[in-house]
């Protein structure tokens, strides 16, 4: 090419280039920031061990913060119910309920349409055991809310649990009966499992002590609310490994602070022995005396007799020391047993005095004792009215 027109190319490329720049920066485009990744949904699925106030989920929760697991929302139709730190309360622990009724009563499809979980830790069979259900007949139940759950989220991982042991003084059988509970789950599980919803056996069973771990042969103690938290977190950190979830359109983290302080030893609401709890609660009136109030539910029923709680808040602006509740039961009922509280009655008045270690309140915290009674459910409810201790 002669010496001209390669000079002349170059001009013309050269007076292109400003324009060339210009069109690039007209063209280029942001890329999108990446989504937030939706947590994982996980529900405690169970009775008064797991709600009641079921506080090796709050041991549970703070690991997986503290451990970097902080992608995990607790769900649940239930609040926490104290334990005395922060912590995501939000499960399904209903006191006195049996595995075999919440199937029965097809309860749990509305709880998994309320929550949306991903992971389910199931600890549930106690009060089946404590009614002399056969093993067969819970585990047919435990396949029926597996079904429930995975028509709900096909991908489901359900870690289900060996229950702790159990040597209540009033049903000596219950040791034996829940060994044989826990000697069918592995088979069980192993046949119900699959690739997209596996089913993760978890045993509570093995090295649980009901002399040291529980306060009641039943129910957990601190110590046993650490150990039944240290077998579920290597189970729930690998069901965690197994991806995100897809998100859904109303996601439901919602980590509760739990400010009521609670004992050494957990306490939480006693199992009903025998007969199926009425899923029903009956909110009763809650007439303000000082600085709090006091609101009474039933939590069970069976012929003859029926669970009740009564929860007391702190309403005002300061904490309270101690607190009393006071309410008549004019139906004849008789109360048999009461936790959480010093609980007297005198014909059908019944006086209420806070336990040593949840009678201080801060302001908006709350703190639940619970009874059995033999009579009917009281109808109307009573109106137990709340004054500073």
């Amino acid at each position: 090419m002669p010496r001209i027109r390669l000079r002349a190319a170059l001009t013309a490329v050269t007076a292109l280039l400003p324009a060339l720049a210009l069109g690039l920066t007209l063209v280029s485009v942001t890329p999108p920031a990446a989504a937030a990744a939706a947590p994982i949904r996980v529900m405690p699925l169970g009775d008064s061990i797991t709600g009641s106030p079921g506080c090796w989920r709050a041991v549970l929760w703070n690991r997986l913060q503290s451990t970097g697991h902080t992608d995990v929302d607790f769900v649940g139709t239930l609040g926490p119910q104290g334990c005395g730190v922060p912590y995501d309360g939000d499960n399904e622990g209903h006191g006195g309920y049996l595995a075999t009724n919440i199937a029965n009563q097809n309860l749990l499809p509305g709880w998994l349409a309320a929550t949306h979980p991903d992971v389910v830790l199931m600890h549930l069979g106690t009060n089946d055991v404590w009614s002399n259900i056969a093993p067969s007949t819970i585990l047919a139940a435990y396949s029926k809310l597996v079904d429930q759950m995975r028509a709900a989220n096909p991908a489901t991982a359900v870690l289900v649990a060996k229950i702790i042991p159990m040597n209540p003084a009033s049903c000596p059988e219950c040791g034996q009966r829940t060994v044989a509970l826990n000697a069918a789950i592995d088979g069980w599980a192993a046949g119900k499992t699959t690739a997209a919803s596996p089913i993760v056996v978890v045993d509570q069973w093995t090295g649980f002590d009901t002399a040291t771990d529980t306060y009641d042969g039943v129910h957990p103690n601190a110590a046993g609310d650490q150990k039944m938290s240290d077998r579920w977190y290597p189970a729930l950190t690998a069901a965690l490994r197994r991806g995100t979830p897809t998100p859904t359109p109303t996601p439901t983290r919602s980590p509760t602070p739990s400010p009521t302080t609670s004992p050494t030893a957990s306490p939480s609401s006693t199992e009903t022995p025998t007969g199926p709890p009425h899923p029903t609660d009956y909110p009763s009136p809650t007439p303000t005396i000082g600085n709090c109030t006091a609101t009474w539910r039933i939590a069970g029923q069976w012929p003859g007799g029926f669970q009740a709680e009564v929860t007391v808040r702190n309403t005002g602006a300061v904490s309270i020391p101690s607190w009393v509740v006071r309410f008549a039961l004019t139906g004849g009922q008789q109360i048999t047993q009461a936790w959480s509280a010093q609980v007297a009655q005198g014909g059908t008045a019944v006086t209420a005095r806070n336990a040593t270690w949840n009678g201080a309140l801060a302001p908006g915290a709350e703190a639940t004792f619970g009874l059995l009674a033999n009579g009917a459910v009281p109808n109307p409810p009573p109106l137990p009215a709340c004054t500073l201790g």
